[in-house]
């Protein structure tokens, strides 16, 4: 019976992470491919990333460019647009954009008194802006989600790793088990 349950157990670990993977592609294709009503599995997709990509052509043109910038300034000034649209632009910019944001990875000394630390990004050298001239923000990345903490931690509370900002996000996010 032991040797059953390992078995079993064994199965699992090889076959969830396949099948929640497969699961995951499986519904992005059809969630797109539904939007688009095309009846050949993977079209939608297909059009989806031939979309993104034209745009990405065309908007890297000089009048493009110029346009996007009005539409950014437009909807930076609408007020409830502007918190949702500059967040989700900032965010995809941190992870996309040549100057991405996630570039130190350091780690936090949490508390003076205890040896408690965590891994984060030095997202802002300096907050002179917000009066806090001896600070630094954090961003302390969640395990198993997108989402995350900015913490403000004196500068002397941080050490940087001389580790890749892939791998270190890699760990954060896996909750410590990734290895590379």
């Amino acid at each position: 019976m032991k040797r059953l349950t390992r078995y079993f157990l064994e199965g699992l670990l090889v076959l969830l992470p396949l099948v929640a993977t497969i699961y995951v592609i499986y519904a992005v294709f059809k969630k797109i491919d539904s939007i688009y009503e095309f009846q050949i599995p993977g079209m939608g997709f297909l059009l989806t990333i031939v979309t993104i990509t034209v745009v990405g052509f065309i908007s890297s043109n000089f009048i493009a460019r110029k346009l996007v910038g009005l539409m950014d300034n437009l909807f930076a000034q609408l007020p409830f647009v502007k918190m949702i649209y500059t967040s989700v632009k900032d965010l995809i910019v941190a992870f996309v954009d040549d100057k991405k944001s996630f570039n130190k990875p350091v780690l936090v000394a949490l508390s003076q008194t205890d040896n408690i630390q965590a891994l984060g990004f030095v997202t802002r050298q300096s907050l002179d802006h917000l009066g806090l001239a001896d600070k630094v923000a954090v961003y302390l990345p969640l395990s198993y989600s997108f989402a995350g903490h900015l913490i403000v931690v004196p500068r002397d509370r941080i050490t940087p790793l001389a580790a890749d900002s892939g791998d270190i996000m890699a760990f954060i996010v896996s909750g410590g088990i990734a290895t590379h």
